[in-house]
């Protein structure tokens, strides 16, 4: 039997092919490949045909386990135009991709993906930008698509250097240049998009991909003008720019950045701005950090302080204008991330930029090196402006615990410098109350520090800062008798008993500022100092320790030291300008007539003794000065006494040693004022007799058995070291530990027995030798 073929009316002229079988005829091809053959033009310019288009979709949707053969036969056949160069075919056949990629399920994406990726990759190795530019915008389409079943073959490492490349175009057209430089960039937001998501595909954080990926954003965004436009915001820009861009994928890709990836995105970007000089001039390093610190997660934000912090150590080397530089992108970001730092992230920031200025100090100083410390300093300040006051509290003690004691040229240097950067902590500071704002480890070393001459001016400018509460401090740097804009309130009870408890060592610190040789820098500052402390801290209950410093500085500059004329005519300014400045923020009337009494007549006799203070005083001598221009501690108590203040008669206002334990002022309410009572009582109470009648009591007396008995302690005190000196040299051990031991007459048993006995109350003895009553009672609770 004969077996008969027929065949189609085109085959029927193809003898030879009738021979061999018609292999290559259209009728009996899958139908898979006949749809595709179907969706392209026999003339390319008409594009692809769309109603077979639509039955190849179809057919698709309907047999999605052909869609791996579809992809590789619309693959092969781009393929083959390609090498034909027939570029119409090729598009339309990306075209079809394109189509069936985003009509089909998400699910059975696995089985087109890798032809389309191959397809893409085909066009990407062309030479022929239009091609790149198509397949970039097929990938991007594919990478905004979200898959359902990871792919863990899947590689993206010729993309992510395709795509880096494309970034970096130097084509000799500019619009050509433009849109290569575009589609790299939006094809490397595609892989970004595709991997960063998805922990089963590529790692795109490696540093192989990151050293790529980061430099080729960098250097579109250095090559655009929009980021050194003041007023840049992305996205207000136009969208086909490299740099805006550029800008919108790294702000994309930081904020998908975990923690453990923050360093991996740092790192490239810091070698980029080294290897390309970036640092100096800074604007495009403090745009790219500004851009990272504002698309990071807030709560990783520290980490990339940290990292801009050890590049700095790592460029410690380096030329002091690169540091500056550093230091300077460091402060534009450190504030950001202030907020977010806690504990010991806080002091660790603090120290390293601490270690800085103690690194930078040490070395050879120029104005370069000074230029850095500044910008260590600012920075300093700008990472505390924005922590609470608690923790600016907590960085002051850590910053003046770092500074030394000597005063050797380098450690001078460092000491200015830490105080430069305390002083900017402090004028971050909200003072509410004193006792917070000087915890007695800040307090005791500002102290010390007001004796070292090269630190007192910077020491008065903390204290100005932390003692200034109502923004006074402007209206009172000159001595002056105008205070009339002074803002005050009314003093805390807290505030009261923090200066009861050091005001006289505030004082005397202050003092002894004025007792050396000084300028009038120094005057001027000291001055501000004290009167800030009369607005904020001083009271009637106070007032006593206020006054006696002001009469101290009188004696002063009345007494034989090695104060200059002026010196001393400056230091009388200054006491009548603290009087008159309490006078009227007390309202105490009796004290306020008697300090402008003072100033009339010192207006009137000796207009040198008044403001303004100066260096060229033209006198010969301050003996002739008469008493009615002084201030008269007694006048002064007489007066207080008349406005309602009770000062004993026999009070000095002086303070000679100790202002907390020899002032002599007596307030209302006081403890010396409830002794005097007493005292004065018992002297008028009729009926009570005094032990020793013919004693006189008087406060002079008082001070003389004060000082007689210490006297008589100190001598007693010499004689019992000499006898124990003599007891150690001539007894010997044995006697030594006969006479130490203790006896059976010494025990603490004995000594009660003895008392019991000349009390009469020794212990009663049972009068049987009958058991206790609980063991009687209880005999199962007792073993025998």
């Amino acid at each position: 039997m004969f077996k008969v073929h027929v065949w189609c009316g085109k085959c029927v002229t193809k003898s030879l092919e009738l021979f061999y079988g018609c292999f290559s005829c259209t009728c009996v091809r899958p139908r898979y490949k006949r749809l595709v053959d179907n969706i392209f033009p026999q003339v390319p310019q008409d594009g692809l045909v769309k109603s077979n288009m639509e039955k190849l979709t179809f057919y698709s949707l309907s047999s999605p386990e052909k869609l791996d053969r579809i992809a590789e036969y619309l693959f092969q056949r781009a393929s083959r135009d390609m090498s034909r160069k027939k570029s119409e075919y090729v598009v339309m056949a990306m075209e079809a991709m394109d189509q069936l990629l985003l009509a089909c399920h998400a699910q059975t994406l696995n089985l087109f993906v890798e032809s389309f990726l191959r397809m893409i990759q085909k066009l990407l190795e062309s030479t022929e930008p239009d091609l790149q530019i198509l397949a970039t915008q097929s990938f991007v389409k594919f990478a905004n698509i979200e898959e359902d079943t990871p792919s863990y073959h899947r590689r993206y490492d010729f993309f992510v250097s395709k795509f880096s490349s494309m970034c970096h175009s130097n084509h000799s057209d500019p619009n050509v240049r433009t849109m290569i430089r575009v589609a790299g960039i939006k094809g490397l937001q595609g892989v970004i998009r595709k991997t960063v998501s998805d922990d089963l595909v590529e790692n795109i954080w490696e540093p192989v991909h990151m050293d790529k990926i980061l430099p080729s954003l960098l250097f579109n965004m250095q090559d655009s003008k929009y980021y050194k436009r003041d007023d840049y915001s992305p996205g207000l820009e136009d969208k086909n720019d490299p740099g805006v861009l550029a800008d919108t994928c790294i702000r994309e890709l930081i904020g998908r950045a975990s923690f453990g990836h923050v360093r991996s995105v740092l790192r490239p970007v810091l070698r980029h701005l080294d290897l390309h000089n970036l640092w100096v001039p800074n604007d495009f390093a403090v745009h790219t950090f500004r851009i990272i610190m504002f698309s990071i997660q807030s709560q990783y934000s520290y980490a990339v302080v940290e990292s801009l912090m050890s590049h700095l150590d790592e460029n410690s080397g380096s030329s002091a204008r690169i540091r500056t530089s550093i230091t300077h992108v460091l402060s534009k970001i450190i504030s950001i991330s202030a907020e977010e730092s806690v504990g010991p992230s806080v002091l660790e920031i603090i120290n390293s930029l601490l270690g800085h200025v103690r690194v930078s100090a040490s070395r050879r100083q120029d104005a370069e090196e000074t230029q850095y410390m500044e910008a260590l300093i600012s920075c300093l300040g700008e990472f505390t402006a924005h922590l609470p006051d608690y923790q600016k509290v907590e960085i002051m003690v850590f910053i003046i615990s770092k500074i030394p004691g000597e005063k050797k040229p380098p450690e001078l240097l460092l000491q200015e410098m830490l105080l430069k950067s305390l002083l900017i902590v402090c004028k971050k500071y909200t003072n509410v109350s004193m006792n917070t704002t000087f915890p007695v480890s800040l307090l005791e070393p500002l102290l010390r520090l007001c004796a070292n001459g090269e630190a007192v001016l910077l020491v008065q400018s903390v204290l100005h800062q932390l003692l200034d509460r109502h923004e006074n401090l402007s209206k009172v740097y000159d001595p002056s008798l105008d205070h009339q804009s002074i803002s005050h309130d009314q003093c805390s009870r807290a505030d009261t008993m923090f200066l009861r408890k050091y005001g006289d060592d505030m004082y005397s610190c202050l003092v002894d500022c004025l007792a050396a040789p000084f300028n009038l820098e120094i005057l001027r500052a000291v001055y501000s100092t004290l009167a800030l402390i009369a607005i904020e801290l001083v009271t009637v209950t106070t007032l006593p320790s206020f006054l006696a410093m002001i009469y101290s500085l009188q004696e002063l500059a009345m007494g034989q030291n090695s104060l200059n004329l002026s010196q001393k005519c400056n230091l009388h300014i200054m006491a009548i300008c603290l009087l008159n400045l309490v006078s009227d923020l007390l309202q105490i009337s009796g004290m306020k007539v008697y300090a402008q009494s003072v100033i009339d007549k010192r207006r009137e006799v000796a207009p040198y003794l008044l403001p303004a203070v100066r260096e060229d005083h033209r006198l010969d001598s301050l003996k002739d000065i008469s008493s009615e221009l002084l201030i008269d501690e007694s006048k002064l108590g007489d007066c207080l006494r008349q406005s309602g203040v009770d000062i004993p008669s026999s009070t000095s206002l002086v303070h000679r040693h100790s202002w907390v334990e020899n002032t002599g002022v007596s307030m209302k309410g006081s403890n010396s004022d409830l002794t005097t009572l007493d005292i004065d009582s018992a002297n008028s109470t009729p009926g009570v007799q005094r032990k020793y009648p013919h004693e006189e009591l008087s406060f002079e007396a008082m001070k003389r058995v004060l000082a007689e008995s210490s006297d008589v302690v100190k001598a007693h005190e010499k004689q019992k070291q000499e006898q124990l000196f003599q007891t150690f040299r001539n007894t010997t051990f044995q006697e030594m530990i006969i006479r130490n031991t203790v006896k059976d007459e010494d025990t603490l048993q004995s000594k009660l027995m003895d008392l019991l006995n000349k009390t009469q109350l020794t212990p009663q003895l049972p009068l049987n030798d009958a058991p206790p009553i609980y063991e009687q009672l209880f005999p199962e609770l007792f073993a025998y």
